[in-house]
């Protein structure tokens, strides 16, 4: 069996989606699975043992390109594939199955139908209270989902569990002259979703300052748009814990992030990619929730401590707080993230 699966754009969907290409691997063994994504979800794709090939997307996000999406899929026709999974909800990303006349084409009907590109629409997404769910059901049939709910539910899936490359993490730590020789502790202060997950730069920063004074060893992990950000969290530590405190953030890849992610005992993240990448790498995680939820996208992970308050306007999913406060991260203190990392 040859599948196609059309992947999701952002990176902590994209580890997610892992537990599908792991399950349809459980079902057929000898199948071969190749994911059509973002160009930077590729990497991922590489450290995920379940998927045979990493197909880049060449339209951009929101950009409909249908000349450039009729090539892909004459291209893609020739591969033979007997089924796709389209994982997002948009008309758009059920295009290229249907030009490469792909038999089955499998995807949830949400907020746009797609009546003729799918010809296997499943109807109840909401159904399933987690994205994991939603995306694992795809891999069973109607008809066994009707005969047996309970085959997707969270605790019964497989998890995320990529691949590390040793010495890929040992060169890295080299060229960016890193310390491993105490514990490592990663603090993922970003999230490309907006302020509203962002847990305040000053608590990120009591919470390096401690764990740099008991001499463990903290790195800042981010992309380029996170460098300020972590930069930040830098200045307003004391100096006599600087030695202890790394800045990454625009100095590492995405796949330089994973392996170095895989070499920290805990790791505390805003809800975004890189908490998930943690968990995928086998990190303790202690997960803070401001406007999201960690009951649609938890780390899937036993290994996790899970940090919001109870505010009655979270959960909101709003990019910034409608009212101004974020209280529903300024709330969550220091001493109660560092309370978290020591229980582990």
């Amino acid at each position: 069996m040859k599948i196609l699966v059309v992947g999701p754009s952002w990176i902590g969907d994209m580890v997610m989606s892992q537990s599908l290409y792991t399950t349809l691997k459980s079902q057929h063994p000898n199948a071969s699975i190749d994911v059509l994504a973002p160009d930077w979800c590729l990497p991922l794709l590489e450290r995920m043992p379940e998927v045979d090939g990493a197909i880049a997307m060449p339209v951009g996000h929101g950009s409909i390109g249908l000349a450039t999406r009729f090539k892909l899929a004459k291209k893609l026709k020739r591969n033979g594939y007997d089924i796709a999974y389209v994982l997002p909800h948009s008309i758009k990303s059920a295009i290229i199955p249907w030009l490469a006349n792909i038999p089955k084409r499998v995807g949830w009907q949400k907020r746009e139908p797609r009546f003729v590109l799918l010809n296997d629409q499943r109807k109840k997404p909401n159904q399933y209270s987690y994205m994991v769910e939603r995306y694992c059901a795809l891999a069973h049939s109607q008809g066994t989902l009707n005969a047996n709910s309970n085959i997707v539910q969270l605790n019964r899936l497989p998890t995320p569990k990529f691949t590390v490359d040793k010495s890929a993490q040992e060169a890295a730590t080299k060229r960016l002259s890193l310390s491993v020789e105490s514990e490592v502790i990663g603090l993922c202060p970003g999230a490309e979703f907006g302020p509203a997950k962002k847990w305040p730069e000053a608590h990120y920063a009591s919470v390096a300052q401690s764990l740099a004074e008991q001499g463990k060893q903290v790195w800042l992990f981010g992309s380029q748009k996170d460098l300020a950000t972590c930069e930040s969290i830098l200045n307003l530590v004391d100096d006599s814990a600087k030695p202890n405190i790394k800045v990454l953030a625009g100095q590492t890849s995405l796949i330089d992030a994973v392996d170095l992610l895989a070499a920290c005992k805990t790791v505390v993240a805003n809800d975004s990619g890189l908490m998930h990448i943690a968990a995928a790498v086998g990190c303790n995680i202690v997960a803070i929730y401001g406007s999201t939820s960690p009951d649609y996208t938890p780390p899937l992970t036993e290994q996790c401590a899970i940090v919001h308050t109870d505010i009655e306007c979270r959960p909101c999913f709003k990019r910034t707080c409608p009212f101004g406060h974020l209280k529903c991260l300024t709330d969550i203190s220091s001493r109660t993230v560092l309370d978290k990392i020591s229980a582990f």
